[in-house]
């Protein structure tokens, strides 16, 4: 087989986790082979280069065998070639250490864990670290 669909062909590398999925993200323009935003039907064959939108970063992926059945883990290296950039993994490193900072709309709300992490910025260090001696007494002096 010297062609595969662009959708099946995701779904078989492993991709994305189902075939819907990888036509839906052909849909909505995350999908470019050659620099062309394709649709699910596009057929691929080896030698093309695939780049897939997957934010915050964009995966690389080089097509060595043009599959449409679903193959193991370990045959991946046969079938594809990823050949994403180091800078877009320093991208997804960067994005993993700021977290919470940055969520996406539409996550919900912050854990109670996200919460107390951010709490711990922006309170300060310790209040009783004041040199001030406060006289709490209710005497009054006349």
């Amino acid at each position: 087989m010297s062609e595969a669909r662009i959708d099946k062909w995701m779904w078989a590398a492993r991709i994305f986790k189902t075939r819907t999925i990888a036509a839906e993200a052909c849909k909505k323009g995350r999908i470019t082979i050659n620099g062309s935003f394709v649709k699910a039907a596009r057929m691929i064959k080896p030698g093309d280069v695939i780049l897939v939108k997957k934010p915050p970063i964009t995966y690389s992926f080089k097509v060595l065998q043009a599959i449409e059945k679903r193959v193991g883990a370990k045959l991946l290296p046969e079938v594809m070639e990823n050949v994403t950039t180091a800078d877009q993994y320093e991208l997804l490193e960067m994005s993993k250490v700021s977290g919470f900072i940055d969520r996406a709309r539409g996550t919900g709300r912050p854990t109670k864990r996200d919460r107390r992490t951010l709490e711990g910025f922006t309170e300060p260090e310790s209040l009783d670290d004041f040199d001030f001696d406060f006289d709490f007494s209710e005497e009054k002096e006349n």
